[in-house]
C-alpha cells in the first residue's frame, strides 16, 4: 500500500468510525453502572484517560520493560526456529523426530512452565523471556519451514542442474522463497510476543516494573483506571508493532522477492 493510499479516507476512515463507536458504547455503559453505583466494574473513559495524561512517564517506562522483554523473546525464539527450520528444512527425516515434540512444547501451557522457569533462571528478566521465547517459537518454526518446502521445483532442478551446493541452493532459492513466510509470522508472533510478555509478569515474580505487574498490582488494589490505562497502551504497541513489520516486509520484499509481494 502507498504512503498516498494511507490518507485516502477510505482507508483510515472505517477504522476511525469503529473506534468512535467502541468508545461511545463504552461511555455509555460506564455512565450507567456509576449511576447504580458500580463503579468498580468498568471505569469511565475520562478516567482513564486522566490517568494515562497524569503519569505518562510511569506509563512509558512500564512499556518500555514489557516491549523490551517482548522482542528479546521475538529475538531469541524467532533465531532458533529459523535455525532448526533450516535444519530440519534440509533433514527430512530429522523433522519426523522434531515436530512432534515441537506440537507438545505449543500445546503444554505456558503459565504453567513459568513457576519451574522461576526456579531455573532465578528472578528477574530471564524466565520471562524465555517464556515470551516459548511462545514465539512454535509459529515461527512452522511457517518459516513450511516457506522454506514451497521454493520452486522449476528453480531447485536448474540450480541442481548447475551442481550448486546445499548452501547455494539454501542462499539463492530456498530462503528467499521463505521470506513472505517469515514476514507472515512476524506479523503474527510480535503482538502475539506482548501478550506472552505481560503474561510471564503476571506468573513469573521478581520485577516492579512492567505493565503486566501494574495491571496485576493495580486490579489487586481495586484501581480499575489503571487496569484499563495499561490495556489501551498495550493495544497501541501491538499495533505499532504489526505496523513496523508491515513497513520493513514491503521493502524487503520488494528487494530480495520481488516476484512475492
Amino acid at each position: 500500500m502507498s504512503t498516498r493510499a494511507w490518507w485516502h479516507p477510505a482507508t483510515w476512515l472505517p477504522a476511525v468510525v469503529a473506534l468512535a463507536l467502541l468508545a461511545t458504547a463504552w461511555q455509555l455503559l460506564a455512565s450507567s453502572l456509576a449511576a447504580r453505583g458500580e463503579t468498580y466494574l468498568l471505569p469511565l473513559p475520562a478516567d482513564v484517560l486522566t490517568e494515562l495524561g497524569g503519569s505518562p512517564g510511569r506509563y512509558l517506562s512500564d512499556a518500555w520493560t514489557t516491549l523490551s522483554t517482548a522482542l528479546l523473546g521475538v529475538a531469541v525464539g524467532g533465531a532458533l526456529a529459523v535455525a532448526l527450520a533450516v535444519v530440519l528444512s534440509e533433514v527430512p527425516l530429522l523433522a519426523r523426530a522434531v515436530m512432534p515434540l515441537a506440537v507438545v512444547l505449543n500445546t503444554t501451557p505456558v503459565v504453567a512452565l513459568a513457576p519451574a522457569l522461576v526456579v531455573a533462571f532465578g528472578f528477574g528478566r530471564t524466565p520471562k523471556v524465555v517464556v515470551t521465547a516459548i511462545v514465539v517459537f512454535f509459529p515461527v518454526l512452522v511457517t518459516v519451514l513450511s516457506g522454506l518446502r514451497a521454493a520452486p521445483p522449476d528453480a531447485f532442478a536448474v540450480l541442481r542442474s548447475l551442481r550448486a551446493s546445499r548452501l547455494e541452493v539454501l542462499r539463492r532459492l530456498r530462503l528467499p522463497a521463505a521470506l513472505p513466510a517469515l514476514f507472515t509470522a512476524l506479523r503474527v508472533v510480535l503482538p502475539l510476543s506482548v501478550v506472552g510478555a505481560v503474561v510471564a509478569e503476571f506468573v513469573a515474580a521478581g520485577s516492579s516494573a512492567g505493565l503486566g505487574t501494574l495491571i496485576t498490582t493495580s486490579a489487586a488494589n481495586y484501581q480499575l483506571a489503571p487496569v484499563y490505562a495499561a490495556i489501551i497502551v498495550l493495544a497501541l504497541m501491538g499495533v505499532l508493532l504489526l505496523g513496523a513489520v508491515v513497513a520493513v516486509e514491503r521493502r524487503v520484499l520488494a528487494r530480495y522477492a520481488p516476484g512475492r509481494r
